[in-house]
């Protein structure tokens, strides 16, 4: 699709392109091995003014599309998972919710540090008991004089360990219907009775910093409340949607790099007297490959374009994190069939691609509930 690109998203493109092989490529496997966040390629990246890419100039940011900022995500992705995953959570969870909802005031105290790479955005939604289920939502915020009182867990939360605040979701009260009212708070990390922990040993993206959250009657002012404080749960709805083209691009990131890589072994490895590119069986999965990764950026960046352009695009969200995340499980893993043995094995890369991408068919909704929202967008029910 790279002749629909405007001349500035190519060059946003080929910046990222160039950092993400000098700065994230050579120590992917490292960071991996020692389940380590990069810190300091975060420092990079927000000097270089990607951590507020899509970000408004006005709250220091560089006022980038959708569309670049997706570029940015797949490049990133391509080096390493794990951090391309740190960096679209940053962005999209974290900060997304401030630049759509926000106060003046919440733009300037929590917006403008992300933007500028001095902290990462962190949102916190899931709980042990509420996964695909958001709405069932355990944890609450009372409101007591100027101050809300917030108690809960949440769990599998990116980037809280390196961020100022955590904008999280917790029942405020309740409808005339008796549904929870949902709504959205920024909680300052450094707030007492705030607890960050990272407690898992996960499968892939490891570089990405993944923590569990306890709020044990932690206050914050009732200026902190994000948004609508009736409409917090439609708020987040929409978070997801942006999320959803981030992790797109970031399963084309690496469904790309797996593919590139089963190519060139394709042209160098010999079996039988031949380059096992000639035999038409490899032949095959590479062309699938080829394939599917390219209609999976077409969907991301279709998506992008709708969500630039300010029309509905949650189907078309929904299409490309469903579509990318599912082809990238089968592209990494058809170049580690191709790739053999030797694929198996940690030095050639492929096993840590197929660890990381797993979790896109996962994250920022599984497929199964991509699936619920796809059938809801075309009316089944």
């Amino acid at each position: 699709m790279d002749f629909e690109l405007t001349r500035e998203q190519r060059m946003i493109r080929d910046m990222v392109r160039d950092f993400a092989e000098t700065e994230v490529a050579p120590i992917a496997d490292e960071v991996d091995r020692n389940d380590r966040f990069p810190k300091e390629t975060f420092e990079k990246m927000g000097s270089l003014g990607l951590l507020g890419l899509p970000i408004s100039e006005k709250y220091g940011g560089a006022g980038a599309d959708t569309i670049s900022y997706a570029l940015a995500v797949e490049e990133i992705g391509k080096a390493c998972g794990g951090t391309g995953l740190s960096y679209a959570a940053s962005v999209s969870l974290g900060a997304g919710p401030l630049a759509n909802f926000g106060t003046e005031k919440q733009k300037e105290t929590f917006l403008v540090p992300i933007a500028k790479g001095d902290t990462l955005g962190s949102f916190g939604l899931t709980e042990p008991n509420a996964g695909s289920d958001a709405g069932g939502t355990k944890t609450t915020a009372v409101l007591k004089g100027d101050r809300y009182v917030i108690n809960g867990e949440k769990c599998w939360i990116t980037n809280a360990s390196y961020a100022q605040a955590v904008t999280i979701t917790a029942v405020n009260g309740q409808k005339k219907n008796g549904k929870n009212i949902i709504s959205a708070f920024i909680v300052p990390t450094d707030s007492p009775g705030f607890k960050i922990t990272s407690p898992y040993e996960k499968m892939g993206v490891r570089g990405s910093n993944t923590t569990e959250l306890v709020l044990n009657d932690v206050e914050v002012p009732k200026e902190n409340i994000l948004g609508d404080p009736d409409k917090g749960f439609g708020q987040f709805l929409h978070t997801l949607d942006g999320g959803r083209i981030s992790i797109g691009a970031l399963a084309v990131g690496i469904a790309e790099a797996a593919y590139q890589k089963a190519l060139a072994y394709a042209n160098e490895r010999k079996q039988f007297g031949e380059n096992i590119g000639k035999f038409q069986a490899i032949q095959f999965k590479l062309a699938d490959m080829a394939m599917e990764i390219d209609l999976a950026r077409t969907s991301v960046h279709k998506a992008a374009w709708l969500k630039d352009q300010n029309r509905p695009f949650k189907k078309e969200a929904a299409y490309a994190k469903l579509f990318s995340s599912e082809m990238a499980t089968r592209v990494c893993n058809q170049a580690l069939q191709i790739h053999g043995g030797y694929g198996y094995m940690r030095e050639f890369g492929i096993e840590r691609m197929l660890r990381d991408t797993k979790l896109m068919e996962i994250g920022e909704g599984t497929s199964e509930i991509q699936r619920m929202v796809i059938a809801r967008e075309i009316g089944c029910f």
